[in-house]
């Protein structure tokens, strides 16, 4: 899957017809999130106490293989959903708020 970063901030969908780039633009951010993984993983990023968590910690909050929760957390981070930051041999994952609030303001949230 080809992921952009969501940059553009679009008129609430119900309030205002989307351009095609925009409607293009948001289609591939609600694709990178339609996936029960990566919505349970930004969910648990958002959600920890401290506002971010350790790669090492996600696998056995989701029952899945570390590989399969790189990936994910690849396409979250490629989507600018989460920003990664490497912490000796561990990465560290947080939510990107500006990014979520594009697409919470397109819904009109």
């Amino acid at each position: 899957m080809q992921v952009t970063e969501i940059n553009t901030c679009c008129e609430p969908v119900l309030d205002a017809a989307l351009s095609e780039e925009g409607a293009a633009e948001l289609a591939v951010a609600f694709k990178v999130l339609s996936d029960p993984v990566r919505l349970r993983l930004l969910s648990l990023i958002a959600c920890a106490p401290d506002g971010e968590l350790c790669a090492c910690d996600l696998p056995a909050l989701v029952d899945r293989k570390q590989p399969t929760v790189s990936h994910h957390l690849s396409i979250l981070a490629d989507a600018g959903l989460v920003v990664r930051e490497q912490r000796g041999r561990w990465a560290w994952f947080r939510v990107a708020p500006q990014r979520l609030a594009v697409l919470r303001d397109a819904l009109g949230g």
